[in-house]
């Protein structure tokens, strides 16, 4: 149970969950309640041209900067176009498959054309690096920090809008806010887990959680702890399978499962809470907040 994580990219690979699940775990609480998932399924896409050519211009070392220049574009141009008279739905799959059908012909002009799709799209858990690690602590202070100063505003606008406002709350500065904490969520996340299987880490838990609690914060931490729980047993399930059965299990795929069966496990605890009567399928705001 402890013995694989000795060895030093184990223990990164594990050290990298857990600071992912520090930022994971509360963003995506807000991603939740705003209904935002497709958003953010975007904005894990969208950098995968500022991956790509990162890459190609500094190596593994430029990664990086070219997620981080890509993702914040995208966060500024979903949060113009959707506060303008394109449909949020509209405006996001044309961002979406514009940017990553360019980060597919990109990459698609390497002679290592497959393995470097492969990884840019589900990453390489077990190959972080120490400076990987401090880089991706440092996102994650910074995601927290900015959550929290802005925390009773951006939940404010969750549930009125109109009423935030009226309060003198600028909605569309609200907005761009939490598309810039996603953004940087999936810049921290794209080379541990790559642009793929990053969104599962911001939805999948907070909508586990939200099955067994209403309260914001419970659902923060019951988050945070699903993707350091599914990251250690993920990286244990991995490890045993590949070495003692000869399984090729890749550790970020068994992460993500196992969160989805978390997910699928819950499910009934929520079928129990439910009230017999019949509700509506939005969230109260008194139930999230009280």
């Amino acid at each position: 149970m402890i013995e694989p994580f000795t060895l030093p990219f184990m223990g990164r690979a594990l050290a990298e969950i857990v600071l992912l699940a520090l930022a994971c775990g509360p963003v995506g609480v807000f991603v939740f309640v705003r209904r935002l998932s497709f958003a953010s399924d975007a904005l894990t896409h969208t950098v995968f041209p500022g991956v790509v050519i990162g890459f190609v211009a500094g190596g593994l070392e430029g990664v990086l900067a070219g997620a981080l220049v890509a993702a914040v574009l995208t966060a500024v141009v979903l949060t113009v176009l959707t506060r303008g008279r394109v449909s949020d739905d509209a405006a996001t799959a044309v961002v979406l498959t514009a940017m990553f059908s360019l980060g597919v012909v990109l990459v698609s002009r390497r002679s290592s054309y497959t393995s470097d799709l492969t990884s840019f799209l589900f990453g390489r858990l077990l190959t972080v690096t120490p400076r990987q690690l401090a880089e991706t602590a440092v996102l994650a202070v910074l995601v927290l920090v900015a959550l929290l100063i802005g925390a009773r505003a951006l939940l404010f606008r969750s549930f009125d809008p109109a009423g935030a406002a009226a309060a003198g709350y600028r909605v569309a500065w609200l907005d761009l806010w939490l598309n810039l904490l996603v953004a940087l969520v999936v810049v921290a996340a794209v080379r541990a887990v790559g642009t793929i299987l990053v969104v599962a880490l911001l939805i999948v838990p907070a909508a586990a959680a939200r099955m067994v609690t209403g309260r914001l914060a419970v659902m923060a931490v019951l988050g945070t702890l699903l993707i350091a729980g599914a990251g250690y047993a993920g990286l244990l399930l991995s490890w045993t399978a590949s070495l003692r059965h000869g399984v090729a299990l890749t550790s970020a795929s068994a992460v993500v499962l196992l969160l989805v069966a978390a997910y699928v496990l819950l499910l009934p605890v929520r079928l129990l809470r439910a009230r017999p009567s019949v509700t509506s399928e939005r969230t109260s705001p008194h139930e999230l907040v009280g």
